[in-house]
């Protein structure tokens, strides 16, 4: 199979092949034609598929055969859940449309609106953007969707995940009913299902691989450590290892800065980037890991949408993520183009619950591993010793529940005021979900 034979412009097919693309991978294969005919889609990718010029090829393709008109409307709207993810796919239409006369942008929050709102008034063919300046740049009459063709929803899954539901149906009441659908998800779940029903007609189901599989390529393996033991390791892992470039994933923004600062002290170069950091400390940081100036970049799953970095060998999770699906997009980092990639988790005891998660979404056990001359002897006391406290604190007994139940009536004003800052650290949490609007 060619690019060619897939029915691509000569156009196209020159701009892949400068890309250093040769034959295309198993999403375009099967998503291309489908989109050439103009039919609504549903597919299932991972990142590292190829699963970005599986759709944007055959809708360039589609703007390029239409005659284009002085004043340029919108036609292509791609909306991504983070501002790394929409600068990507940006990129990649940028460069697969240097053959031809389509004009494109990106826009994004963490900037200033004043040049993007610039470049939209000029009259483009396909826009990328985040839900949320979207949709201010709507609400303020700077760009029009109606005479959008075609909607593509990148990672929708990501977008379920970070709150932006509301927001989706709100662009979509912008648009024209009569329009073709793509809809790219690394996983199938119940609400993508349920958000696909909603805005698909008579979709075509493409599967670049089984559901919620990972990379073949990814040799997977875990560190039972606790907490207190996490960053001794990764230092070691990466000091013996003599690696050179590693992405590590935490849960929170202030465990990527915490863990940046300490590694850094272990004279280990590194970089953090998340919702808190700005676009231009971010993108600094990105290019000084790409360069190998840095040799770890810390993120957090959200920051981390988008990132494409070829041949990364290394994934670290120093804490596992809270959805198991989050896991999947992790270690999808790695291992990309066929490339081999190693992702690497350590798990504390009270993380237990998490890592079975983990491997019932994968239908397999991840390999239990041990450093060589890592003193895992205070490990192993550690573990013992905090089992019984983590085992009557996630698994009650029944006298256990019913004393904290009667105990209720007489919380004191005390016990209120420590329950406080959980609340604010959660509304706290939803609000951050949204900084890469």
């Amino acid at each position: 199979m060619t690019f060619t034979s897939l029915g691509l412009s000569k156009a196209l097919v020159k701009a892949v092949t400068e890309k250093g693309y040769e034959t295309p991978s198993p999403i375009q294969e099967k998503a291309i034609p489908v989109i050439l005919e103009g039919k609504d889609v549903l597919a299932s990718a991972q990142t590292g598929t190829g699963k970005t010029a599986g759709f944007t090829l055959p809708i360039l393709q589609n703007i390029s055969e239409k005659k284009n008109p002085k004043y340029r409307p919108i036609k292509a709207l791609v909306l991504t859940p983070t501002r790394e993810l929409a600068a990507q796919v940006y990129d990649n239409v940028r460069e697969y449309s240097t053959h031809l006369n389509i004009k494109s942008t990106a826009i994004f929050g963490g900037v200033k609106p004043s040049s993007q709102i610039a470049t939209l008034k000029k009259g483009i063919d396909i826009l990328v953007a985040t839900p949320g300046r979207l949709i201010d740049l709507h609400e303020q009459n700077q760009l029009s969707l109606k005479r959008v063709d075609v909607l593509v929803l990148d990672e929708a899954d990501r977008m379920l995940d970070m709150g932006f539901l509301r927001d989706i149906k709100k662009i979509i009441s912008f648009l024209p009913q009569k329009r073709q659908n793509l809809l790219f998800s690394a996983t199938f779940s119940k609400e993508i299902k349920k958000l696909a029903q909603g805005i698909l007609h008579n979709p075509v189901l493409v599967e670049a691989a089984p559901e919620n599989t990972t990379a073949e390529k990814v040799n997977q393996k875990l560190y039972k450590v606790p907490k207190s033991k996490k960053t001794e390791l990764v230092g070691q892992l990466i000091s013996k290892g003599n690696w050179s470039q590693v992405l590590i994933f935490t849960r929170t923004k202030h465990g990527a800065n915490r863990l940046t600062e300490k590694l850094i002290k272990l004279g280990i170069s590194a970089a953090a980037i998340h919702g808190n950091k700005s676009q231009g400390a971010r993108t600094k940081a990105l290019k000084g890991f790409k360069d190998n100036s840095i040799r770890v970049l810390v993120a957090t799953d959200i920051a981390a949408r988008g990132l494409d970095i070829p041949l990364l060998p290394h994934v670290i999770n120093f804490e596992l993520p809270n959805v198991p699906e989050d896991y999947v997009h992790r270690i999808g980092r790695t291992g990309r183009a066929g490339a081999s990639g190693e992702a690497i988790s350590l798990v504390a005891q009270e993380e237990e619950a998490y890592l079975k998660s983990i491997e019932k979404l994968l239908g397999q056990k991840i390999t239990i591993s041990e450093l060589e001359g890592f003193d895992l002897s205070t490990i192993k006391n550690e573990i013992t010793t905090e089992r019984p406290k983590q085992q009557s604190r996630n698994k009650p007994t029944k006298k256990t529940l019913k004393t904290s139940s009667n105990s209720k009536k007489k919380v004191s004003t005390e016990n209120t005021k420590k329950h406080t800052p959980r609340k604010r650290n959660n509304r706290n949490r939803k609000n951050n979900n949204k900084t890469s609007r």
